[in-house]
C-alpha cells in the first residue's frame, strides 16, 4: 500500500444547532472515496449513532447527514492533513490540525468526543491550547478495534446523549 500526503477531502458537518462534536482522526480509504465521513462498511459508527438515537441505521448520504444534524451534532476530523499508508492510524505521521473555530464559532458546541485515540491525541497536542474545551475520549467504532463489541461501543458512547 501506498504512503502519500493527503489533504482532508470534505467539510465538516454541523449547523448553527449543533451543541455536541464528534471528531474522528482523518477520513479513511473508503471515506474519501465516498466524500463523507465513516464510509467503510465495518465501521460501527452510523450502527453507534442510530441504536444510541433510537433511529435506523441511515445508507445514504442525506440519512447519514439528517442523523447528525437531527441530533444537535456536528462531525469533523482532528487532522487535516498528514502522511499515511492506507487508513492506518498507526502510520500517521506529518499532521497538520484542523481548525475547529469555523465550528466552534458557527454553532453552539460546547461538549468535544473523539472517536478513538488518535484524534484525541491529536486534539489535545494541536487543538486544545486554542479551545480550551476538554475533550472525552471514546473507543474507536473502526473495525479495527476488535476489542469492543457493537454492544459495547453504545454503551461507553451513551455518555455523548447526556447534557
Amino acid at each position: 500500500m501506498e504512503t502519500k500526503n493527503i489533504v482532508h477531502p470534505f467539510p465538516p458537518l454541523f449547523d448553527k444547532n449543533s451543541s455536541t462534536l464528534i471528531l474522528g482522526s482523518f477520513p479513511s480509504v473508503k471515506s474519501r472515496e465516498n466524500m463523507f465521513f465513516y464510509g467503510h462498511p465495518q465501521n460501527r459508527f452510523w450502527k453507534v449513532i442510530a441504536a444510541l438515537f433510537n433511529e435506523r441505521v441511515p445508507e445514504t448520504v442525506d440519512e447519514k447527514k439528517k442523523l447528525i444534524l437531527g441530533n444537535a451534532l456536528a462531525l469533523w476530523d482532528s487532522i487535516h492533513s498528514c502522511t499515511v499508508t492506507g487508513s492506518s492510524d498507526s502510520s500517521v505521521k506529518d499532521v497538520v490540525p484542523n481548525d475547529i473555530s469555523i465550528i466552534i464559532n458557527g454553532s453552539n458546541v460546547k461538549r468535544i468526543f473523539c472517536n478513538g485515540a488518535l484524534s484525541y491525541k491529536m486534539y489535545k497536542k494541536y487543538i486544545y491550547p486554542s479551545t480550551n474545551i476538554e475533550a472525552v475520549k471514546l473507543p474507536s467504532t473502526s473495525p479495527a478495534n476488535a476489542a469492543y463489541s457493537l454492544e459495547r461501543l453504545i454503551s461507553e458512547w451513551d455518555k455523548i446523549k447526556a447534557l
